[in-house]
């Protein structure tokens, strides 16, 4: 019966990989516990069949693994992330000489159907951003967050997360500190700066606290607001409004959404998305090529009989 517990060699390649991801990319302790358990899986199978070294490690013990996951009914996309994950894994070892041949090179991702991303239009943007009353401070944070999650694109921990060092109001833009530990510029329009100029001014000097530090945007208690009271704001706003189901997420989508309708250069909306890759943020695309098959289908003489 081969040794159940995976061999030292294994699990030292695996924290010398998540060291490098830490240190060298910048990875959130989020990703690299989540990068840590797909090949800690992918590890103990090994260890399972036998395996004692990094050199012993075939393509079919990877093929193998997926093939267990499939049975076990794991979708798509999980299995697709796991085997990313290892690849990522083989990759490194390779680059760095710890192997010679590189097992993942070829191995296939089971296919995954990416759901197209949702936007609100145009009006149902405005009616969600104009809905708080701006009469009140907190009223007017919320507008205020609104129109810069609008205007910017911004993530939702990028949102709450902002600092005042990173508003420039006076010329337009933020700082923003996106994956990865990266930063980038994003122009913010007339409104967002408006709003936002008018919150720093007259709301958040009433919300500060003692432990309210340099945060952007603050709760009543004068902490930082985090990523779930927004979400639930958010939330709760677009039901009152009388609008689909709404996240920040979909907010972000409608930002890239409608810069393409308009003409937007692709890489600059990229650019202005954080996406580290442009493969991240064609899927936008998509939905613009859906919206004119519609108005092709709608208006065209001969689309329809």
């Amino acid at each position: 019966m081969p040794d159940n517990d995976p061999p030292e060699e294994l699990r030292t390649a695996l924290d010398h990989y998540l060291s490098h991801l830490r240190v060298e990319r910048g990875y959130s302790g989020n990703t690299l516990e989540g990068y840590g358990t797909d090949i800690a899986g992918f590890v103990d199978h090994l260890g399972l069949q036998g395996v004692a070294s990094l050199a012993e490690v075939e393509q079919g013990h990877i093929v193998g693994f997926l093939q267990g996951l499939a049975d076990r009914s794991l979708k798509p996309v999980s299995r697709a992330r796991k085997l990313s994950a290892i690849k990522g894994w083989f990759r490194f070892l390779h680059d760095e000489g710890l192997i010679e041949g590189n097992p993942g090179f070829d191995v296939k991702a089971p296919k995954v159907s990416k759901p197209l991303p949702k936007a609100l239009g145009r009006e149902d943007v405005e009616r969600l951003v104009t809905f708080p009353d701006p009469s009140t401070p907190l009223g007017l944070r919320d507008r205020a967050m609104l129109e810069v999650l609008y205007a910017a694109g911004l993530r939702v921990s990028e949102l709450v997360g902002l600092s005042l060092a990173q508003v420039h109001l006076d010329d337009g833009f933020l700082r923003v500190r996106g994956k990865g530990s990266k930063d980038r510029i994003t122009p913010l329009g007339e409104e967002a700066v408006s709003f936002l100029g008018r919150y720093l001014r007259e709301a958040r000097p009433g919300l500060v606290g003692p432990r309210s530090g340099q945060a952007v945007f603050l709760a009543q208690t004068g902490l930082p607001l985090t990523r779930n009271s927004f979400y639930r704001l958010i939330t709760r706003m677009a039901a009152e409004a009388g609008l689909p189901p709404t996240s920040p997420h979909v907010l972000r989508h409608s930002f890239a959404t409608h810069l393409l309708e308009g003409g937007a250069d692709l890489r600059a909306v990229q650019m202005m998305l954080g996406h580290a890759s442009l493969s991240s943020t064609e899927c936008y695309l998509k939905v613009e090529d859906r919206r004119l098959r519609e108005v092709h289908r709608r208006f065209h003489p001969r689309a329809e009989e």
